[in-house]
């Protein structure tokens, strides 16, 4: 006697559910789109179980990616899944949720097909292992990319249309403002080092030295990274500084306040015009004279700075009166002396003075004596920190250090004396504090 029969079960098809969503706005909801799209997907699974089909637990869901491209975390998930052999259905709610890019589509049907995956979309029947079902998926991936080519043409031409309205379109946020209800605000502290960039190009004439001051300063950027000759170019070159929205080339007002006038923005721009090797030049020719009006001979004659060209090269002197006037005497002293050599020697002078332990007792016992109390370590501080300090300053601000120090340079035959003002440390050191390299920042 026979058995009953046994009905044949069919092959259980692993479904594999995926979600997306171009825009973030609403995924923090407790129900956002993508649980709308699961819920969908789940649903037509449920309705498939008689065919043997089962939705897998892993969940493949982007939410805030576009379809525009492939790279998207869960989609490459799921894609090394069904490579790997753990998927069979690919479940979504529309096609477009999968990709919007017919290029793209086409790729991942042949990654369906050579791993014998069938693809389903809950709102349009169709079926990838037909023909029918692929001539159908092509006409609407054909739309799919032309209203994402409508979308984008719409977007650009807002962007374009909210810029020449002069609008912050987003983007990286310039130094010196701050966004506010998609609004650029001026942020004071970083603008005023905006205006400090400006002026001192302005007044050195060259990216290349300012960069150095920049980083010896400690000057950062709105990242934090120090600023360098790269940096101070594009900001040169921002016309959002002056008040101005900028596309395709084309300047528009802006609806932001300007950090920098206009005057010094046509100063700052009207020496980048000129070569770099020119403003190079110039920057070396206009070096101040460090000791001019505080350097004499041992016979008092004053010295005053000369400078002779030849060819390009510029050498700088420093002259006795008595020469120049044609006035002689046994005792006249030297009558010319090379300037970069009388000017380092005291520098030397200065730096071995500052260094020295009973200097900084006199400074901190000066301060106490004009205010009152004293932060000792911070006197101390201050005077170490000079040679760092030196290196960063310009030639104008070199020469304002050393008369401030200096009050009196004497040259003699092979000698230099160098009379310290008595309350020149003191003052150096107040500004110091009140102004420590990197306050611009």
């Amino acid at each position: 006697m026979k058995g009953p029969a046994v009905a044949a079960l069919p092959r259980r098809l692993r479904s594999a559910i995926y979600t997306r969503k171009s825009s973030e706005e609403g995924l923090d909801m407790e129900f956002n789109s993508l649980d709308a799209q699961r819920e969908a997907c789940e649903a037509y699974v449920a309705s498939q179980r008689a065919e043997g089909w089962a939705a897998i637990r892993e969940r493949y869901d982007d939410g805030g990616f576009s379809g525009g491209t492939l790279e998207r975390p869960a989609l490459q998930h799921l894609l090394a899944d069904i490579e790997a052999g753990l998927v069979d259905v690919v479940v979504v709610y529309k096609i477009d949720r999968l990709s919007r890019s017919l290029m793209d589509f086409a790729r991942l049907v042949e990654v369906l097909d050579r791993n014998n995956v069938t693809f389903v979309s809950v709102t349009q029947s169709f079926n990838t292992t037909t023909s029918m079902g692929r001539l159908t998926l092509n006409i609407l991936l054909s739309f799919a990319q032309f209203e994402r080519e409508v979308i984008g043409e719409r977007i650009r031409d807002k962007v374009a249309a909210s810029r020449k309205c002069g609008m912050w379109m987003g983007g990286v946020v310039p130094l010196g403002y701050r966004v506010e209800n998609r609004k650029l605000i001026v942020d004071e502290a970083e603008a005023a080092t905006v205006r400090m960039i400006f002026e001192r190009f302005v007044a050195i004439g060259s990216a290349t030295v300012l960069a150095r001051a920049m980083v010896a300063e400690g000057v950062r950027n709105k990242r934090g990274r120090p600023i360098d000759k790269g940096f101070i170019y594009k900001l040169l070159n921002n016309r959002v500084y002056v008040g101005e929205a900028v596309h395709k080339g084309a300047a528009y007002p802006g609806q932001h306040a300007a950090i920098v006038d206009r005057d010094l923005w046509d100063k700052a721009h009207g020496t980048l015009r000129q070569s770099p090797r020119l403003r190079a030049a110039n920057t070396r020719s206009q070096d101040p004279a460090l000791l001019k009006g505080i350097i004499f001979t041992e016979a008092g004659a004053a010295m005053t700075p000369t400078a002779t060209r030849k060819g390009t090269r510029l050498y700088r002197y420093y002259t006795s009166m008595d020469l120049i006037r044609s006035r002689a005497g046994e005792n006249a002293g030297p009558r010319r002396l090379p300037a970069g050599m009388v000017e380092a020697a005291v520098v030397g002078e200065i730096r071995r003075m500052i260094r020295a332990p009973e200097v900084a007792a006199r400074t901190i016992e000066a301060l106490r004596q004009q205010d009152g109390d004293v932060d000792e370590r911070a006197v101390v501080e201050a005077l170490a920190g000079f040679d760092r300090l030196w290196g960063s300053l310009f030639p104008a601000e070199r020469a304002r250090i050393v008369r401030l120090l200096v009050e009196r340079v004497t040259v003699g035959a092979g000698s230099v004396a160098v009379d310290l003002r008595s309350d020149g440390f003191g003052s150096l050191v107040r500004d110091m504090i009140a102004a420590p390299p990197g306050s611009h920042a």
